[in-house]
C-alpha cells in the first residue's frame, strides 16, 4: 500500500513525475492515443462524466475539446495534480466519492486504482455514482509491462523496479471489476518503445525516485548506474526497446 502523503506531497506533488512517464510514449510504436480511445468508448453517453484521480487531466480535456455539450468533473486526491486539469475539479477520494447514487453518465479511472488503499472499495464507488446504461473506463498495466526497465532496475539496485500497478494488474482487474459490474470487456494495447539515447529512459527511471532512496544506494547513484547500463545496451545493439502492455476496461451492468 503507497502511503496517502507520499502520493499527495511527494509523488503526485505536481505532475512532474507522471509527465515523465507520459512522455516516454512518444517513443512507442504502434502509438495508441488512449485519451482518444476513451472519448470514443464515451461516444453515445450524454450524462456527466467525472474523472477519478484525473491526474494533469489529460482525459477531460480531450473529452472537453471533443465533446463540448458533455459536463466533465475532475477529482484527484492531490490539490497540486489538480492544477492542469482545466474546468471544474475538486479534491476527492475514490474510496468516498462526493456524489449522489447513480448521477453520473460515465466515470472514469485511467492508471490509478493501484494507488488505491482498497481498490475492491473504490470499484464499488465507481459502481455506485453510474449512472443506469453508463460506463465506466478503467485502464492499468500489465504485470509484465515495461520488463525491461524492470530488469533494468534489478541490475542497478538488486531489486525489480518499484510497481504501482502490482496492485491491480491487467491479469487481475477482471475479477475485481466483474464483482461490481455485470459486463467486463477489455481492449488489450501493446507497443514497442524504442530509443537510441538514454534520456527518455532516464526521465522514465527518475520519475520513481521517492522509491529509489535507500535501494542500492542513493537515487543518484542508481540512476547513473542504470544510465551506464542502458547506453551499453544502446551501443551493442543500437537501440533500447522496452514492450508495452496495458489495457482499457469497459465496464457496465
Amino acid at each position: 500500500m503507497i502511503d496517502r502523503s507520499i502520493l499527495t506531497e511527494r509523488e503526485y506533488r505536481d505532475d512532474r513525475h507522471l509527465a515523465a512517464r507520459q512522455a516516454l510514449y512518444a517513443y512507442q510504436e504502434p502509438r495508441h492515443d488512449l485519451p482518444g480511445l476513451a472519448v470514443a468508448q464515451l461516444r453515445g453517453v450524454r450524462g456527466p462524466v467525472v474523472d477519478v484521480g484525473c491526474g494533469n487531466g489529460v482525459y477531460g480535456a480531450r473529452l472537453r475539446a471533443e465533446r463540448p455539450e458533455v459536463a466533465v468533473l475532475s477529482l484527484d486526491l492531490s490539490p497540486g495534480m489538480l492544477a492542469p486539469a482545466a474546468g471544474r475539479a475538486a479534491v476527492a477520494d475514490a474510496q468516498a466519492l462526493p456524489l449522489a447514487d447513480g448521477s453520473c453518465g460515465a466515470v472514469l479511472a485511467m492508471h490509478m486504482l493501484y494507488h488505491v488503499p482498497d481498490v475492491p472499495r473504490a470499484i464499488r464507488e465507481l459502481r455506485r455514482v453510474l449512472a443506469p446504461g453508463g460506463v465506466a473506463l478503467v485502464s492499468t498495466n500489465s504485470g509484465r509491462d515495461k520488463a525491461e526497465i524492470a530488469e533494468m532496475w534489478r541490475r542497478a539496485v538488486g531489486e525489480g523496479r518499484p510497481s504501482f500497478s502490482g496492485r491491480f494488474t491487467l491479469e487481475e482487474a477482471p475479477a475485481l471489476l466483474g464483482a461490481a459490474f455485470a459486463e467486463v470487456r477489455v481492449v488489450e494495447l501493446t507497443g514497442t518503445i524504442t530509443v537510441r539515447e538514454p534520456g527518455p529512459v532516464m526521465a522514465h527511471m527518475a520519475s520513481y525516485e521517492t522509491w529509489a532512496d535507500g535501494r542500492g544506494g542513493d537515487a543518484g547513484e542508481v540512476l547513473r548506474r542504470a544510465e551506464r547500463m542502458v547506453r551499453e545496451e544502446i551501443d551493442a545493439k543500437g537501440a533500447f526497446e522496452v514492450t508495452s502492455r496495458c489495457g482499457i476496461f469497459v465496464c457496465s451492468g
